[in-house]
């Protein structure tokens, strides 16, 4: 029975996941031309695009997209709940625990993506690979107000280092 809680659990996890990279692309307007990029829209569009024709975008938001990165969340609570034996809980705690979730889950994709942008600046400075640009377009805005109150020093940029602090301080307060 674990075999079968861990294989559900780390599906629908990964498809929570392509749901939320493609809006947290979308939210910082990334180039999907990308391989990457590309690849996470076919994996979502089974989904999205139905859903695109009930619920037209608000303003930058792709309506459809949050909904859908909702709703797999909820599935995704829903049915561990179920697997752990807790049957149907209350529709409060469902909605308390996806939320948590689902802030967890964006702080721990900047956190490895800040990673992963920290060590390609060190390896391929101004490289080009498949996703570097795309981590790029992720990392950025959310490094450019860091910035602007701490700039670099000579050479060595220390606000990926200080968003990570910020980011692993509340996933600490999350929990």
């Amino acid at each position: 029975m674990e075999a079968i809680k861990f294989i559900v659990d780390t599906l629908l996890w990964l498809l929570v996941l392509a749901f939320m990279l493609r809006f947290l692309f979308q939210l910082v307007r990334a180039d999907f031309r990308d391989p990457m990029a590309d690849a996470i829209v076919r994996v979502t569009n089974w989904l999205i695009l139905p859903l695109r024709r009930l619920l037209p975008p608000v303003g930058k938001v792709d309506t459809a997209t949050v909904v859908a990165v909702i709703g797999i969340a909820a599935i995704h609570t829903t049915t561990l709940l179920a697997l752990n034996g807790y049957g149907y809980s209350d529709p409060l705690l469902i909605t308390r625990i996806t939320g948590v979730d689902l802030l967890d889950m964006v702080l721990r994709i900047y956190l490895f993506a800040l990673l992963l942008y920290g060590l390609t600046s060190f390896v391929s400075p101004g490289g080009y690979a498949p996703g570097l640009r795309l981590l790029a377009q992720l990392c950025e805005p959310a490094l450019r107000p860091i910035r602007r109150v701490i700039p670099p020093i000579g050479q060595i940029d220390f606000s990926i280092l200080w968003l990570s602090i910020a980011l692993v301080a509340a996933l600490i307060l999350l929990r």
